[in-house]
């Protein structure tokens, strides 16, 4: 049981890549708060998972900071501490091209990625400075390593930046017992991209499918990458065993990095 007893607070935990790092955090003995939109959703989520009092759920969206501090204030109120900061939501919406790019989704894309990691980051730290222990795991994107996909500028831009404020997170507090990563999956077939997905490939003029197949043949093992195998490596960098990993963006994404 390599997370016995440790509490993490996951945004965006009720699905996709975010419920598998929950569900593998949970099966190593941990505790675990999650964070998402829809109520309905999140209670459902802890049914499934069937762990009773070792999962709690915390509506809210992470675009508003008081959300986002409510999912890591709950963790340390219920559990008494904070080990994990899983900064996992993320995603965007109003594809185009840059000249056509509208202000709205710019906005959108900033909140939901860089400055809910920050503002997950930032109220996590609180707890684990005066404890000089932590991890905190960003979930960033093969696409935050190269830029090689039209009309999603905002979100390769959000996912770059992501990968910068964890190397400045894992310089400042390093010294004192908290690492921070960020783990850059490649494509996965999750519930945001069957929502997301056929806008963006639109954007690209192509269908939901084409542009399911452009990301499946991009890497060298010639599909999409699972939930299951970004959930793998958190485990890890959360346990004992990955405290000499810091500021590291470990690639998941089956051999496409092409940058």
């Amino acid at each position: 049981m390599k997370l016995e007893g440790k509490v993490a607070a996951i945004t965006g935990g009720t699905r996709g890549v975010g419920r598998a790092i929950a569900e593998a955090i949970l099966a190593e003995g941990g505790k675990v708060v999650l964070n998402g939109r829809s109520n309905e959703k999140g209670q459902e989520a802890l049914a499934e998972l069937g762990v009773g009092n070792r999962a709690v759920f915390v509506q809210g969206n992470v675009q508003n900071q008081l959300d986002v501090n409510r999912l890591v204030d709950t963790a340390v109120e219920t559990f008494g501490t904070i080990d994990i900061m899983v900064n996992n939501a993320g995603g965007s919406s109003g594809f185009a091209p840059i000249a056509l790019l509208s202000d709205e989704a710019w906005t959108e894309c900033l909140n939901w990625n860089l400055n809910a990691t920050f503002w997950g980051t930032r109220r996590a730290l609180q707890t684990m400075e005066k404890n000089r222990s932590g991890r905190i795991i960003n979930i960033s994107s093969v696409e935050g390593r190269q830029a090689n996909m039209s009309a999603v500028s905002h979100y390769i831009t959000n996912k770059h930046a992501i990968n910068g404020f964890t190397r400045a997170v894992a310089f400042e507090y390093g010294p004192i017992g908290i690492t921070c990563n960020a783990l850059c999956p490649g494509a996965m077939e999750t519930d945001i991209m069957k929502s997301a997905g056929p806008e963006a490939a639109a954007a690209q003029g192509m269908s939901y499918e084409e542009f399911l197949n452009v990301y499946a043949q991009q890497p060298s093992i010639k599909r999409l990458n699972t939930v299951t195998e970004v959930a793998a490596l958190a485990v890890f960098i959360a346990s004992e065993m990955g405290g000499g990993i810091n500021g590291a963006l470990l690639d998941i994404h089956g051999g496409s990095l092409l940058a």
